[in-house]
């Protein structure tokens, strides 16, 4: 889903959350973030994300930035 209206970066974070069988809260305790923050991120709606949250989301899920997000050109 992308973060908003003409922006086609898509977030993953629900797959990896799903398949590493952890949940958000347990996600942004690891990472020490707001369950607010993080649930921002994972739906999407994040207008931008720092690279130290990157790499804590990636450290903590066993992952690289490119499992986390990716870019799907405009139909």
């Amino acid at each position: 889903m992308p973060a908003e209206e003409g922006t086609n970066i898509v977030v993953t974070l629900d797959d990896l959350l799903h398949a590493r069988r952890m949940t958000l809260t347990e996600l942004a305790e690891r990472v020490g973030l707001t369950l607010a923050n993080l649930s921002i991120l994972k739906t999407g709606k994040a207008k931008a994300i720092r690279f130290s949250t990157l790499e804590a989301i990636c450290r903590e899920l066993e992952c690289q930035p490119g499992d986390l997000l990716s870019y799907q050109p405009a139909a």
